[in-house]
């Protein structure tokens, strides 16, 4: 936790994303219980302004826009890293395999992630979502892992081709060690560095997805997410067109903005935190 802690109070924009990350995972888990308001419609309540009742006012339907953005967050965040899970265990296996196992394998998983990268990602997005009607977000989190593996397992493969050639491999193989306890007792461990810092990079990358994909229409509204609010403030509310509903609008796209800035300014940090040989000089 000290080594931690030294790691982040060494850039003061490291601290700001790491406080900017802890302030919606914390209201992802905790939201609800710290401000337990229900989302009921109130006509006579529509596009109120900031209140104590209301911190950031309410939308179209009178709903309040704050408790739409801590139940959001829960979605959001929960999607996000469980996709980033799925590509990073998708992305590290495959390059692994290509990299390590080389001829035929490697030819054939090359030609997949080839074909992966080829594909616009978000026209394959938006046909596998219309196509299967999701409204399971563990199902959702595979979908958006489906589309973004291809750019690690490459990066992977890469790395593996120059590791597979050092001193300390050639070593394990001459004590007869077999090939895949090689592989995940002295290549993965190399790899995982680069991994973990891939992990918080693919979460924002998720993230656009996921909102992306709601706020387009394809995935059913039957979660509260920020790409829906987002649907409907630019859509048939027409907060667009009015002043009163500016909060309406900017609430889920500075939400967006704060946590992506959190991830992005905190990869840093990791990169050094799991990679000890980047303290060294400090």
């Amino acid at each position: 936790m000290m080594v931690a802690w030294k790691v982040f109070k060494r850039r003061p924009s490291r601290i700001v994303g790491l406080v900017f990350l802890l302030f919606f995972v914390l209201m992802a888990v905790f939201g609800n219980l710290v401000y337990p308001h229900a989302l009921n419609v109130n006509p006579n309540d529509i596009y109120a302004p900031p209140s104590w009742h209301h911190p950031l006012g309410t939308d179209y339907a009178g709903r309040d826009v704050w408790q739409q953005i801590v139940q959001g967050a829960l979605n959001v965040l929960w999607v996000a890293a469980l996709a980033a899970c799925f590509t990073m265990a998708i992305g590290t296996l495959v390059g692994l395999a290509a990299g390590y196992l080389g001829r035929v394998v490697d030819t054939i998983l090359m030609r997949i992630t080839d074909l992966f990268l080829t594909i616009p990602s978000i026209a394959l997005l938006l046909i596998l979502a219309v196509s299967l009607g999701m409204s399971n977000m563990v199902v959702l989190a595979l979908l958006l892992s489906f589309t973004s593996w291809g750019g690690l397992a490459r990066a992977i493969r890469s790395m593996v081709l120059s590791l597979r050639e050092r001193s300390f491999i050639e070593v394990s193989r001459g004590l007869g060690l077999g090939r895949w306890y090689v592989l995940f007792r002295d290549v993965l461990p190399n790899l995982m560095p680069f991994v973990w810092t891939h992990l918080m990079l693919a979460i924002t990358g998720a993230i656009y997805g996921e909102v992306g994909l709601f706020f387009l229409g394809v995935v059913p509204f039957k979660a509260d997410n920020w790409g829906v609010m987002l649907n409907f403030a630019t859509g048939s509310s027409g907060a667009m067109y009015s002043t009163q509903s500016i909060l309406f609008l900017a609430a889920p796209i500075l939400a967006i903005v704060l946590v992506q800035t959190g991830i992005v300014l905190c990869v840093d940090a990791v990169n050094e935190l799991v990679d000890p040989r980047l303290r060294v000089s400090h």
